[in-house]
């Protein structure tokens, strides 16, 4: 994470607070300030992404931001909290990329292809995107703090300590709750996902 120092830290709390009131040289103060932590956190989900994927962590990244900075009705706490929700918001990004790649693959023609060919194409890691984010969606109703917990740490790669300190929990908490969310989506999705 980041080196923030604490007049940063209140500086980005106060731009936030202000952002869809800002000018776009604050605005564009604090895209500087968040940049590397918001492009770790792009980096952190495009790993779990097939080679080749058409987004890049700097594209996600910037997605995300300008979606973030759309917010009009979100009263942002922290920057902890903007950045929970960014990584928050990459993970549909990222979803909703691979769902229209699907459709995009049944609405093709289909091609013959020989067996060398075949053995070319590879496996589609993006089904396994929307099979997690499928299961995750579906262990909210079980557990809302605990999925919390998985989208910080799967998707934005952020260590306990930061979840903790996001969340507003004790450590010991946010261990509890990533050591039960990956015994429960580990048998939903069949083992491997979450290892």
């Amino acid at each position: 994470m980041a080196i923030v120092s604490k007049n940063q830290a209140q500086d980005v709390t106060q731009w936030l607070a202000e952002l869809d009131t800002s000018t776009p040289d604050a605005s564009n103060e604090l895209f500087t300030l968040l940049y590397d932590e918001l492009h770790r956190i792009a980096r952190n989900h495009m790993h779990r992404e097939t080679m080749g994927h058409t987004l890049s962590a700097t594209a996600l990244a910037h997605e995300a931001w300008f979606r973030m900075a759309e917010q009009t009705r979100t009263h942002w706490t922290s920057r902890g909290h903007f950045l929970a929700v960014s990584s928050t918001m990459m993970r549909r990004i990222l979803v909703n990329h691979a769902m229209a790649k699907r459709a995009d693959k049944r609405d093709a023609a289909l091609v013959s292809l020989d067996l060398t060919e075949a053995q070319q194409i590879g496996v589609d890691v993006s089904a396994d995107v929307v099979a997690v984010h499928d299961a995750l969606t579906a262990f909210e109703a079980v557990d809302m703090r605990a999925a919390k917990v998985v989208e910080l740490k799967f998707f934005g790669g952020l260590e306990n300590e930061e979840v903790a300190e996001v969340l507003h929990l004790s450590l010991a908490t946010v261990k509890r709750d990533w050591s039960l969310a990956r015994a429960w989506l580990h048998r939903e999705l069949g083992g491997g996902a979450l290892a």
